[in-house]
């Protein structure tokens, strides 16, 4: 754990140190990951957390918070869920590694009795909004995961409040600590693609999404698969999308003018609301077009963000960037590929020559070198560094707000079968 953290460290302290000014400025949050110092500090300053919310998502926050607890004077004081099986898993792993937080399941009471800086939230996405104003209006710092709220009313009061209360309000988009993205934007930023033209991104899966029921008990249907059901989650939008929508927007530098999108249920007729894949178009307003897919039926292509320039192209999920026009093949290599290929010149058809336009074999070359980095774990080691500083770089909490409603309003567009844009009102 010490070397990685260390090379980690390094990684992000020589991206902040060579970057370029314009760079730096779009990706503020880079210094507090690059603090030279170790933030041990002493017991008084420690940061105090609870997390409400330990599901499947919030337990995985707790395990990767924990990566640090060696690095960061942090304690997790209160765990809260009103699941038994889920709490009392956060707390036994809390044991394990040296705390002990209460437990609650009702957030309000946890607030009631804990005295903390910040809150880490991932529960259903249908209770953030509350929850978060809540602990804001309390004074706390807050961490929460995406989307940011269910509706697009929702997502503009957790952001005013944010603005009142002065406190932090950082979304759950732990790209934007991943070294291969960041490295990926400055050289977008930079230029290396040339013009983006489009955007490509999808996240592809096979899988059904329905959890099993404790005991078989439909009273917990909801409760467990509260993705499936529109009341609580808008499905593949707010779930998958929204992580993708904020790498668009931040490649692009810019938000969409426009969406419009559709979608069905075509695969799992199991009785849920949400669709099981979806097609969606954002534009902008240089005229770059984003399009996005999803669907939960087949894995083939799993998931990526393709950035395409006229200069080249960068794929994030597998660390690579492409060269419109790669390097030579040796002489040699070249001929036995043209072997293997049949190509031996162009091929007639009717009067005209033709080749056809396969895609390029050219395997890229890797954005870094080293990409064994849990940019979620970074994303809480920021948060911390946030918290001790009292203060975020507001660039967090905007790239959280404008992917969010954004992919609400997507979701408007596939019920209603129409191109749609931004009220003014959700605009910041």
């Amino acid at each position: 754990m010490e070397a990685s953290y260390k090379n980690r460290r390094d990684f992000i302290r020589q991206l902040a140190l060579g970057g370029s000014a314009a760079f730096l400025a779009a990706s503020p949050w880079l210094k507090v990951l690059a603090q030279s110092e170790n933030n041990t500090k002493a017991a008084s300053d420690r940061v105090r957390l609870a997390i409400i919310g330990t599901g499947s998502r919030g337990n995985e926050l707790l395990r990767n918070i924990m990566n640090y607890k060696d690095e960061q004077n942090f304690e997790i004081t209160a765990l809260c869920d009103n699941y038994e099986p889920q709490l009392e898993y956060g707390k036994n792993y809390c044991h394990e590694n040296g705390m002990k937080p209460k437990t609650y399941t009702n957030y309000k009471t946890l607030l009631e009795n804990e005295q903390i800086d910040g809150v880490i939230i991932a529960t259903p996405l249908h209770q953030h909004a509350h929850i978060t104003v809540d602990c804001l209006q309390q004074g706390l710092h807050v961490f929460c995961e995406k989307s940011m709220a269910r509706t697009l009313d929702d997502i503009r009061i957790m952001y005013d409040t944010h603005r009142s209360s002065g406190k932090i309000l950082q979304i759950g988009h732990q790209r934007l600590f991943n070294p291969v993205y960041l490295e990926g934007m400055q050289r977008i930023h930079n230029g290396q693609l040339g013009t983006i033209g489009q955007i490509r991104a999808y996240w592809h899966r096979n899988n059904n999404w329905r959890r099993a029921l404790p005991n078989n008990d439909l009273n917990f249907e909801r409760q467990i698969n509260w993705r499936l059901y529109k009341e609580y989650s808008a499905g593949l939008l707010t779930e998958l999308m929204s992580h993708q929508i904020q790498v668009a927007n931040w490649a692009l530098q810019q938000t969409p003018v426009s969406v419009m999108g559709t979608g069905s249920i075509r695969y799992w007729n199991d009785g849920r609301e949400v669709d099981d894949n979806i097609a969606v178009i954002f534009s902008y307003p240089d005229g770059t077009q984003c399009i996005y897919d999803s669907m939960t039926s087949n894995k083939k292509y799993g998931l990526e963000e393709q950035i395409m320039g006229n200069l080249g192209t960068i794929e994030f999920e597998v660390n690579r960037q492409y060269s419109e026009e790669p390097p030579a093949t040796p002489g040699i290599q070249q001929l036995i590929n043209d072997i293997e290929h049949g190509i031996f010149g162009k091929l007639p058809i009717g009067n005209s020559s033709w080749i056809p336009e396969t895609a390029s074999k050219y395997n890229g070359e890797p954005i870094i070198s080293d990409n064994e980095f849990s940019d979620t774990a970074m994303q809480l080691e920021a948060f911390i560094g946030f918290i001790r500083q009292g203060k975020a770089p507001e660039k967090i909490t905007t790239e959280g707000y404008n992917a969010s409603v954004w992919t609400i309003l997507a979701e408007e567009a596939i019920e209603k079968g129409e191109k749609l844009t931004l009220p003014d009102q959700y605009k910041i």
